[in-house]
């Protein structure tokens, strides 16, 4: 069974960002099956090195979007995303050198902020966006 189920109420109602969202949930159930595989550290950190490129990706997505509609919010949003960039990168730093390993509380805590990230900030900005042509 998959660590993170996407979910209806985890869409934003902007289908390039649902669909980046559910790529960031197949990432993380990706890294997730790998560790519970064993894994060696080569796969493990080609997966952590997706993850936190895509992770990059997706939040350039979003802040782009909000530049061009002048997302009123957009300020806080992105702090959120610094935060998480360098936590991840800290993460994947640690990994490559030998310091920590892919753990289940990792992974929950990369779950747990995904899902809660979605849920209780990136839905502030869906009528916003959806109010702007964005859908």
């Amino acid at each position: 069974m998959a660590l993170f189920q996407w979910t209806n109420d985890l869409s934003v109602n902007v289908k390039e960002i649902d669909a980046q969202h559910k790529k960031l949930v197949d990432l993380i159930n990706l890294l997730h099956d790998s560790m519970k595989a064993g894994k060696g550290k080569d796969v493990m950190g080609k997966v952590l090195n997706d993850l936190v490129d895509y992770t990059v990706y997706h939040f350039g997505t979003e802040e782009k979007l909000f530049e061009k509609h002048g997302y009123p919010e957009s300020q806080q949003h992105k702090k959120q995303h610094d935060d998480l960039t360098k936590q991840v990168k800290e993460v994947k730093s640690k990994f490559e050198a030998g310091q920590t390993t892919i753990s289940v509380d990792v992974l929950n805590f990369l779950k747990d902020w995904l899902n809660n990230h979605i849920k209780m900030t990136d839905k502030r900005y869906s009528g916003f966006m959806n109010s702007k042509g964005v859908n």
